[in-house]
């Protein structure tokens, strides 16, 4: 007897943020997937059993090269993928260490600006994570002006 594959597609990721160097400000790390060409926040799907937030943090760190501070829970984005419905669970993260190499999976990372983030992202979904960064604050803890 085979193991029941879930028919849900479970993954997570992060709306990874930092301050910038010079100004301090707050931007946000977007990943462009040359496979889709699309710009999308860092996220991937779970391995079986693995736990959500540190499926999250690993996908940081493989699709990004940072190490990732998480904070708080960002909505749970659904939708279909391949014919399944697919579940992101997302978390406010700030970025730590670390430093971007360009892999197939991902060629590209940008830092920028929340709303410069919000107009270069590809799906209206993950638009929404950008709102709910800002309206929880950066690190979960207060909104951001």
């Amino acid at each position: 007897m085979q193991p029941t594959r879930d028919p849900v597609v479970r993954a997570a990721g992060c709306v990874l943020w930092r301050r910038a160097p010079r100004t301090g400000e707050l931007q946000l790390c977007l990943v462009h997937r040359p496979k889709y060409d699309d710009w999308s926040h860092p996220k991937g799907k779970l391995k079986r059993g693995e736990d959500p937030l540190a499926g999250a943090l690993r996908e940081v760190a493989e699709e990004t090269g940072y190490a990732a501070v998480p904070g708080a829970a960002l909505p749970t984005v659904r939708y279909p993928a391949d014919g399944r419905p697919k579940e992101v669970r997302y978390w406010a993260a700030e970025a730590g260490d670390g430093a971007f190499v360009p892999s197939d999976e991902v060629d590209r990372v940008l830092w920028l600006p929340p709303a410069d983030a919000r107009a270069r992202l590809s799906h209206p979904r993950d638009r929404a994570l950008v709102d709910a960064l800002l309206r929880t604050g950066p690190a979960g803890t207060a909104p951001c002006p």
